[in-house]
């Protein structure tokens, strides 16, 4: 495979043949442009004052008594016997204040930290989808194969810098000790950030060990190095569950990050406004934000925003809509007044990879990047409104990723990019094929596509008038046979097979 790590950023691309892949280097990007506000500072304001209202006076459902101890020592007025938590707007405002506005998310390989907030943008791999998808072998069924497999593509393309959840499913596998094979195999085919799924107290402290393993780190050091992230999702409206609650205080008692993210539909599981179910997004957020840092001051999050709308006709959620570009704007907005990194992501509805799914994850793109933000969850692969996760939408994600990060690159404007001496050299009616300006740069001087054909139509329809699913369908299957594991120390890898092992022994997640 093809490398291009040496490449200086902002200096374009090596020159690539048809057929070859070359990539951009690993640099999880910056973006040097001003954020996109789609609300008014009044308009901000108010979906503040009115989360604040709802948590006052209607509330949110806490449905742990642990989480009740927990508030009601910090002053939060809990009622015996209720599930029901209503906030004091000074108590959620002073919480949320103390969440830090960076950190760095740590992997066991050092050159793949990804630091996090500010203009920084991290990219993750599609995570969650139950259904696995190829036009060799059709959408099926999650499986162990498939998951690795995606692990592995994770692995080789350097614009996916976070391995976020299960790509898919691996249904195959039992599910009370699925979560050890998946960490496992995380931490052996890949050398990045990854993430556990906070499904219960068990599950998710295994996750935190196979992360300290992984990096050969003391518990110490996992105190103060962020390893592991996990994304809590709310049971919107307006609900907290109970192994949520448990993933919350296990991560935030060991300083390990949370992305809070509402999954609030409008028409469906919040208002069919906008407007409304950003109330309801910021209200769930807040306090659960507020929850992590009660827990443990200081605890790294992310404000996650995932409102769209669902198809008033069939009822089916709809991504990468206008109204899901707007509230991923407008959650951006958010999370800057409350200096908290900001989770979006790279969604779409289409059941197939086709023209459907790339316009809309270039809407979610846009948005996400123009709202600045810091996590993009999904990145690379999600299909189907997150049902399936697609071999081929994976390739044509990093595409369109990759366009993005080199978008982000500054213009370069100096004597020798002004280029007057090779115009003088040229002159009217001339061109700069030959020119000395040219040959010096034509090998770096613009992006060069990974999937992309450029191609005349004559030369195309030669070669077989292949199409952007087809190509992207050849490149995953001659990625994945040249794939390599990154190095991983003997010693690291006996006690993460000691450790899982022991612990499928113990029963996994049924252990008491």
């Amino acid at each position: 495979m093809e490398r291009s790590s040496s490449r200086r950023r902002g200096s374009g691309r090596e020159r690539r043949s048809i057929g070859a892949f070359s990539q951009m280097p690993w640099a999880p990007p910056s973006n040097p442009y001003a954020p996109l506000e789609v609300l008014s500072a009044d308009q901000l304001e108010a979906i503040h004052l009115a989360s604040l209202e709802v948590l006052e006076k209607i509330g949110m459902d806490f449905l742990h008594d642990e989480a009740h101890e927990i508030l009601r020592g910090a002053g939060v007025e809990v009622t015996p016997g209720s599930n029901r938590i209503r906030f004091d707007r000074g108590f959620i405002e002073e919480a949320v204040a103390k969440a830090p506005a960076e950190f760095v998310l740590h992997a066991r390989n050092p050159a793949h930290h990804v630091p996090v907030g500010g203009n920084r943008m991290a990219i993750c791999s599609v995570g969650s989808a139950p259904n696995v998808s190829d036009i060799e072998g059709g959408r099926r069924d999650g499986n162990n194969k498939d998951y690795e497999d995606l692990l592995r593509l994770t692995q080789i393309f350097n614009c996916v810098h976070v391995l976020a959840g299960y790509p898919v499913e691996p249904v195959d596998l039992p599910p009370e000790t699925r979560h050890l094979d998946c960490l496992r195999s995380a931490a052996v085919l890949t050398d990045k950030h990854f993430h556990a799924y906070s499904l219960g107290r068990t599950r998710i402290l295994d996750g935190i060990e196979i992360a300290r393993i992984a990096r050969g780190i003391s518990e110490e050091q996992l105190l103060r190095e962020p390893s592991l992230f996990s994304v809590v999702n709310t049971s919107s409206p307006l609900r907290l569950d109970t192994p949520m609650i448990e993933g919350c205080i296990e991560m935030a008692r060991r300083n390990q990050p949370i992305a809070v993210t509402p999954f609030t539909l409008s028409g469906a599981m919040a208002p069919a406004t906008i407007a409304g179910a950003l109330v309801q997004q910021n209200a769930e957020a807040l306090a659960t934000i507020a929850f992590l840092q009660t827990v443990s001051p200081g605890t790294p999050c992310f404000y996650g925003g995932f409102t769209s709308n669902v198809d008033m006709k069939s009822g089916a959620p709809a991504f990468g809509t206008p109204e899901y570009a707007k509230a991923a704007l407008a959650g951006g907005q958010l999370a800057r007044r409350y200096r908290i990194p900001y989770r979006s992501s790279n969604v779409n509805a289409s059941n197939c990879v086709d023209a459907q799914a790339a316009y809309e994850s270039e809407m979610s793109i846009w948005a996400a990047s123009l709202g600045h933000v810091n996590l993009m969850m999904h990145g690379a692969g999600w299909l189907e409104g997150g049902l399936t996760a697609s071999f081929e939408k994976f390739v044509l994600d990093c595409e369109l990723l990759q366009m993005m990060e080199s978008f982000f690159e500054p213009i370069v404007v100096d004597e020798d990019s002004l280029a007057f001496a090779a115009m003088a050299d040229v002159g009217p009616g001339g061109h700069f094929f030959g020119t000395q300006h040219t040959l010096d740069r034509y090998e770096t001087a613009f992006y060069a596509p990974v999937l992309s054909d450029w191609r005349n139509f004559e030369s195309w329809e030669e070669a077989g008038s292949e199409d952007a699913t087809l190509r992207a369908h050849k490149l995953y299957k001659r990625l994945l046979a040249e794939y390599e594991p990154p190095p991983l120390d003997p010693a690291i890898k006996e006690e993460l097979d000691a450790f899982v092992e022991r612990r499928r022994r113990e029963g996994g997640a049924l252990a008491a």
